[in-house]
């Protein structure tokens, strides 16, 4: 997989609306001095995390809730999105200490589900908008792969590229997990039947109330059970689009 077959091994991880939580690793460390692809990395998950952002926001909008957007919230502009304590200054001790995680956490996208021209598939039509454009994204970049010869792109490009697919792939299958926050407890709701539905949402409502919560569950969960699965998903998925 070139890009992530040597130095740089991808732990990127997004909790949308909550967590903007990501590692990107040297051998277990974060070296003093980051390379130039761990920047452009860097850069790709922040670009990546704002269009999956903006694609919730975009959602809603279409649903008739109009809040993301008369709050700026539709905007490319990072600084819409950042909050300076867990998108900037966390993240930033995290690096001057030398923590091989780094992790933080961006502006939730807010909306009115009340709003939604269809009430029961509203908030799992606006759950779901994230990660798909996160789909997107790796599949566009997928097609400049597969057609690299044609379009006589670099080496370097293509493994930038690969490494775009497999981020953003693991972004959308991170946040379809079921957990609250992440987006898929937004969508099995509309799944389950009934009595099922609503113990559910007594369960999500919880630690949505209770942020810090949700926050140790999801990385417990996520560092026991799914850190693997969903990484082989990502390179299976990835092998698949670019062949």
């Amino acid at each position: 997989m070139g890009l992530f077959s040597g130095d740089i091994l991808p732990r990127h991880l997004n909790i949308a609306t909550i967590i903007r939580f990501y590692t990107i690793c040297k051998y277990g460390t974060i070296t003093d001095t980051m390379e130039p692809t761990q920047i452009a990395m860097i850069v790709i998950l922040i670009i990546s995390v704002i269009i999956h952002e903006m694609a919730h926001g975009y959602a809603a909008n279409w649903l008739g809730d109009p809040t993301a957007r008369l709050m700026g919230r539709l905007s490319p502009n990072p600084l819409v999105h950042l909050d300076p304590m867990m998108s900037v200054i966390l993240p930033g001790l995290l690096l001057a200490t030398g923590s091989p995680i780094l992790f933080g956490a961006a502006k939730p996208v807010p909306y009115n589900p009340y709003n939604f021209t269809n009430q029961k598939w509203g908030e799992a039509i606006v759950a779901f908008a994230g990660p798909l454009a996160n789909f997107a994204i790796a599949g566009i970049f997928a097609v400049l792969v597969r057609l690299s010869d044609v379009l006589n792109l670099s080496t370097s490009f293509i493994q930038l590229a690969i490494g775009v697919i497999m981020l953003n792939i693991f972004l959308a299958f991170f946040n379809l997990v079921p957990i609250p926050p992440l987006d898929g407890s937004k969508i099995l709701p509309r799944l389950l039947p009934y009595p099922l539905r609503m113990k559910y949402e007594g369960f999500r409502t919880y630690f949505e109330q209770n942020v810090a919560l949700g926050f140790a569950l999801v990385i417990i969960l996520f560092m026991v059970f799914f850190a693997g699965p969903l990484y082989a998903a990502t390179q299976w998925l990835t092998q698949l689009l670019v062949g």
